[in-house]
């Protein structure tokens, strides 16, 4: 376990946390309400990417430097602040306070374009950005220059620590919504998914997972050139606890690790495609139960006790922003066929899948 402290004067400025992957929704936008926090408490992660300002737009910045840092199509933007920022949540930090001129936002919360707004409260060195806007996953970073990391004494065994179980999340909410972690996900999954094909389409099992991913699949095949049909590539889903296909499929929708964020690999070689653990674990082993008609009727007055499976009020959308995040940063979207999806999908698309 580990404690962050200011490098100005080792005040301790976190709870102690264990480290995990850096979820695969840190930086989605979604919808127009308030987000949950975005690291599970007693967790902390890092971000390898720049993050936060000076912003510099695409056309300063140019397709050779943006592919030296590993962006390999046009974006927007890119962030020239510091890698290697620490995203913990905003209930496990210590010691620090707002500066009030830095606070911009205030749609519903901090947002985080003014840079840094927290100090350590003891010497008032800037440490931290708190983000908590609308639209936004609430967290807390660490820059990487504020603060440096402690071991904990009293707690040098994290075996107990947050983040070492994967816990399924449900695809649909109390109230009938996908959960942003699915679009998010499932906009990660599709990229890869889509750059591993090679332009050949793909044929994915049934159930939720063709639920997921198979009208996006279908809609971005559907913008190549028209051309002889090929053989549809098999996918399938593997991982830790599951038997092997029965077959040998082309593509294998696998986890990450939830605490070092890397790709489980099967032992054939096969390709795969890395889905958030909590994402994967769900489609992996969750069964919906059989649906058995009741002999006879209820008695009037009586009410059944089982409700049917909830349902969706809409069709999934896969996570648009998320989707083309990851596809930019895969050296595959260079290919001429991948690029064209790619710039098609940036495109308003009012009958797209997005």
């Amino acid at each position: 376990m580990t404690v962050f402290a200011c490098t100005g004067c080792d005040a301790v400025l976190s709870a102690p946390l264990s480290r995990v992957a850096l979820p695969v929704h840190t930086r989605q936008v979604w919808g127009n309400g308030l987000l949950p926090v975005l690291m599970e408490s007693g967790t902390y992660a890092v971000d390898l990417e720049p993050s936060g300002p000076p912003w510099r737009w695409w056309s300063e910045v140019g397709a050779e430097e943006a592919e030296a840092r590993g962006v390999f199509a046009p974006v927007s933007r890119l962030s020239f602040g510091a890698a290697g920022a620490i995203v913990v949540a905003p209930g496990d930090t210590r010691g620090t306070v707002l500066i009030p001129e830095r606070c911009g936002g205030y749609c519903c919360g901090l947002d985080g374009r003014d840079g840094p707004n927290l100090a350590c409260e003891r010497c008032g060195r800037v440490v931290a950005t708190r983000v908590d806007d609308c639209s936004l996953w609430q967290e807390v970073r660490f820059a990487p220059d504020g603060v440096r990391a402690v071991p904990d004494p009293d707690h040098l065994d994290d075996r107990d620590a947050p983040g070492r179980e994967t816990v399924a999340t449900p695809p649909i909410d109390q109230s009938g919504y996908w959960n942003p972690r699915w679009g998010a996900a499932v906009g990660a999954g599709l990229a890869h998914l889509l750059a591993v094909s090679g332009g050949t389409p793909v044929a994915v099992p049934d159930g939720l997972v063709a639920e997921t991913f198979a009208r996006a699949l279908d809609a971005l095949y559907g913008l190549l050139p028209p051309g002889k049909p090929a053989t549809a590539k098999t996918v399938a889903l593997a991982g830790p606890g599951l038997p092997a296909p029965d077959s040998a499929p082309d593509i294998l929708l696998v986890p990450r690790h939830p605490r070092t964020g890397e790709t489980w690999q099967p032992s054939d070689g096969a390709a795969t495609v890395p889905l958030a653990a909590d994402v994967w674990t769900h489609l992996a082993f969750h069964r919906e139960p059989p649906m058995v008609p009741a002999p006879g009727r209820l008695p009037d007055g009586v009410l059944r006790d089982d409700p049917l499976p909830r349902r969706p009020h809409s069709l999934f959308r896969p996570d648009r922003g998320v989707f083309l995040a990851t596809l930019a940063r895969l050296p595959a979207v260079r290919q001429p066929w991948l690029r064209g999806i790619y710039d098609r999908v940036r495109e308003p698309w009012p009958a797209g899948p997005f």
